[in-house]
């Protein structure tokens, strides 16, 4: 507890856990772990790593906090929570973290269907990717579907229809629901589809091959034809992805390239042999590589993705036993981290870095424009500073109802979603937007003043009225030396007599001080990232508002009936698939709804029946 330069190491452990580097306001600045804490500390006491960025951190530590546990594997969970939960400034972050999607089979259904999900979870299904982008994956099971015809819809929708759905007219589903496939039957074409996933590509074809001769010598040429499309169908889909390992292996290679104090990490992925995605990430703070190695394995496989049997490394980290332990805890079965020092596998090292160099040198020169952009922002409407945290509010409501206020952000010109904020309105009745703004970004930078994070620029949609009200709210709190105002106006429409538009005026930025509208160039990119954030404002705002509309609307509703709470609702909901359905229901179709007493089945039809 005391600072790390006068830290007695006689009163640390030598057990293995987790140290948490304190600065003067008491947040943490570092979130660490150790096999021997005392040994790990002694190196900070000692100042034996004489790194200028080492050196940075240590000059801001007032306060050393240790947390012992039982084993190494405790500490690297007890080090992922805390990260989470604390967000240390130094420990690295993967800013732009969103799952893939990847593809799930529940084998132990009857009839199972393929999910696209975003969160892989230990139960009992398969699941194959991950897929770096949803619109392409979309669009390869399509391709899919046509191949391999299995359900598309959910089991209890489609058992709900009185016939077939339309994708069994054009012969992309089976119709199980319907009984047009027997169970065994429907199973085998989910073997074949699990094979296809699985990259037994070969298997499969040749299996096709074989039922299209059979079809043929029986004169069954149609179901021949059938299967003759099949095939070449998939003979295009696989040319389509490139074969990067011969051993058909599932592995993860991880490159990295360093430039300066800024560290590329890119990431392929690789299933059946097959190249099937690649991520990449700009990490801007590590200790060293060990420590930015572990920290990415960590901090990446502890989200809800997929984790193969075999994750490839430049170099392996000092807690390689214990990261292997945890990787294989949580795919639930063995995981190897391997160095590759030649063959294939070193070819897809070489590859990964390659990547990461050239995923580097784009990223510098988007970086370029979006600075550029900036700086034409900050010279046109006269800013004090670069405005590289840009902040717009949007309120929403309707008839004053339901009022929600949003908070979107930039950060260095791109979107910064994690940074993304929904506001309930509290003091505020009525449909006052005014009022609402004033709550939204009082409690926005009051707290901001308490973290110590506010944003360079502010953006208010609206004109001189809007902008005027948030000087109020920058004078009560003192800020308006420490952040720009800006409020934009929506481009004005003038109409001839007929009422058709015939001009419309440029968009209008007001700044406090300035009496005359700022005009930016039509077309210009400063224009255009500015008009989208206004734009993003207004979208996360009405989709929040809508949500909040249907889940009150919903809930008010059903609410009325005697003996349906928030457990009975959920039920209804997800048996029946809305309130409209809720409504139309036969009393038997309510007496069957799991766990739903006859009593209580009555009183609904009763309640919708007598309303009706």
């Amino acid at each position: 507890m005391e600072s790390i330069h006068d830290l007695d190491l006689g009163c640390v452990s030598t057990r293995p856990g987790v140290y948490l580097m304190h600065g003067e306001d008491g947040r943490v600045l570092y979130v660490g772990k150790a096999r021997n804490l005392r040994a790990r500390l002694r190196n900070y006491v000692r100042g034996e790593d004489s790194r200028a960025h080492v050196q940075f951190l240590l000059r801001r530590i007032v306060r050393v906090e240790t947390i012992v546990t039982d084993t190494e594997k405790e500490a690297l969970i007890l080090e992922n929570t805390l990260i989470k939960k604390h967000k240390p400034r130094y420990n690295i972050n993967l800013r732009d973290d969103k799952t893939y999607v990847s593809l799930r089979i529940d084998i132990q259904e009857p009839f199972p269907g393929i999910q696209i999900v975003r969160r892989v979870k230990r139960d009992g299904a398969l699941y194959f990717g991950p897929y770096s982008s949803a619109g392409a994956l979309k669009e390869t099971l399509k391709e899919l579907y046509r191949i391999f015809p299995l359900r598309h819809h959910r089991w209890e929708q489609c058992r709900r229809r009185q016939r077939p759905c339309l994708f069994y007219q054009i012969g992309q589903c089976s119709a199980p629901c319907h009984g047009k496939i027997s169970r065994e039957d429907y199973r085998k074409l989910v073997d074949t589809v699990v094979a296809f996933l699985s990259g037994r590509h070969d298997d499969v074809i040749a299996l096709l091959r074989d039922k299209m001769a059979t079809a043929a010598q029986q004169l069954n040429y149609e179901e021949a034809a059938r299967l003759r499309d099949q095939i070449k169908a998939m003979e295009q889909t696989i040319e389509q992805q490139k074969v990067v390992s011969r051993d058909g292996q599932d592995v993860d290679v991880v490159g990295l390239h360093h430039d300066g104090g800024e560290v590329e990490v890119c990431l392929l992925f690789v299933r059946a042999g097959r190249l099937v995605g690649r991520r990449s990430y700009l990490l801007r703070w590590t200790l060293d590589e060990d420590d930015l190695l572990a920290g990415f394995l960590q901090q990446y496989y502890g989200r809800d993705t997929l984790i193969p049997p075999t994750v490839l490394l430049p170099v392996l980290p000092s807690s390689a036993e214990t990261l292997q332990a945890w990787l294989s805890e949580r795919r639930g079965s063995k995981v190897h981290l391997q160095v590759p020092k030649r063959g294939t596998r070193s070819d897809l090292m070489a590859l990964a870095s390659k990547n990461a160099a050239e995923s580097y040198r784009e990223r510098g020169d988007r970086r370029d424009a979006r600075t550029a952009v900036l700086d034409d922002i900050q010279k046109t409407l006269g800013l004090s500073r670069l405005p590289q945290r840009m902040e717009c509010y949007d309120i929403s409501n309707v008839q004053g109802q339901y009022s929600v206020g949003s908070m979107v952000v930039t950060t260095d010109g791109e979107p910064d979603k994690a940074a993304y904020r929904h506001f309930k309105i509290k003091t505020v009745a009525g449909a006052d937007d005014f009022a609402s703004l004033h709550e939204v970004l009082t409690r926005r930078l009051t707290r901001g003043l308490e973290d110590g994070e506010l944003p360079d620029m502010v953006l208010i949609d609206g004109g001189k009225g809007q902008l005027a009200m948030v000087e109020d709210v920058m004078a009560q709190l003192n800020l308006q030396s420490r952040i720009d105002l800006v409020s934009i106006a929506k481009s004005r429409v003038k109409r001839n007599v007929r009422g058709h538009a015939v001009e419309r005026s440029e968009e209008r930025f007001f700044r406090p001080g300035r009496k005359n509208p700022i005009v930016l160039r039509q077309g210009s990119p400063a224009l255009f990232m500015l008009e989208r954030l206004r734009d993003e404002a207004h979208r996360f705002a009405i989709t929040h508002h809508r949500k909040v509309r249907n889940k009150a609307t919903l809930e008010s509703e059903l609410d009325k009936i005697p003996g349906v709470g928030p457990g009975r609702r959920k039920v209804l909901l997800k048996h029946c698939g809305s309130v409209a359905k809720v409504k139309k229901a036969s009393l038997e179709e309510l007496r069957q709804v799991p766990g739903l007493p006859d009593s209580v089945a009555e009183g609904i039809f009763a309640y919708f029946h007598t309303a009706q």
